[in-house]
């Protein structure tokens, strides 16, 4: 999983978060050394349970957002995470376009990835039809289903919105459901996912933490597949 990561989804509440946390938590439990940059404005979630990989990044800033490429280009194999928040998809587009982002990775060897988290929800759908014609094909898409946030993504299967996906390079990512109340807990008692499912997680049950480590299982072997 090296290169730079961008978790994106410009729709809110649609799990953006959720999924930077499980990269960093997969990095953290491989031993692969990593930074982190988040994007929320009001101290968001990287920042708050992965506190010693992550910083701040102000999206409508390109000296800020300049320190991103900075850090993939530090060492070899580097690995970086980026958490965008919603409603920040043009000011990360226009940071992109204006910097040669694309040009500069390549030359550097630099690999570039989105994961587009969505639901089920119609602005999901079209969100991931504005991507698909305006991304730069030199960043490698990822389509995270987030089951979570709904788990009948009916509209996607009858859009051809994936077929299309799929034949430009897209890689598609199931996020299974975890249950709305251990994952209240977790956010609740400002757990990392490895405290939330060892002995630290206090208010969660021992199934809980058990489920919570099947899910995370699951996330990981899924992520194993992408080959990114």
């Amino acid at each position: 999983m090296s290169g730079i990561h961008f978790i994106g989804g410009e729709k809110g509440g649609v799990g953006k978060s959720v999924v930077a946390r499980i990269l960093a938590q997969y990095l953290i439990d491989h031993q692969l050394p990593f930074a982190a940059f988040d994007s929320d404005r009001s101290h968001g979630a990287l920042l708050r349970y992965y506190g010693d990989y992550a910083e701040s990044v102000v999206i409508d800033r390109y000296e800020s957002l300049d320190g991103v490429i900075e850090a993939a280009a530090a060492g070899p194999a580097q690995r970086v995470l980026v958490d965008l928040a919603a409603q920040t998809y043009g000011q990360f587009w226009q940071w992109f376009s204006d910097s040669g982002v694309a040009e500069l990775t390549e030359e550097l060897g630099i690999a570039l990835n989105y994961w587009h988290v969505m639901d089920a929800s119609s602005d999901s759908l079209r969100l991931l039809g504005q991507l698909l014609d305006e991304r730069d094909e030199r960043l490698q898409l990822v389509v995270v289903l987030n089951e979570i946030r709904g788990d009948k993504f009916e509209l996607l299967a009858h859009s051809g919105l994936r077929e299309r996906a799929e034949a430009a390079g897209a890689r598609f990512m199931r996020l299974h459901r975890l249950p709305d109340a251990t994952m209240q807990k977790i956010d609740g008692g400002g757990y990392s996912f490895w405290a939330a499912a060892n002995a630290s997680g206090k208010g969660l049950g021992l199934l809980e933490r058990q489920r919570l480590k099947v899910w995370l299982q699951r996330a990981y072997a899924e992520i194993d597949q992408l080959g990114v």
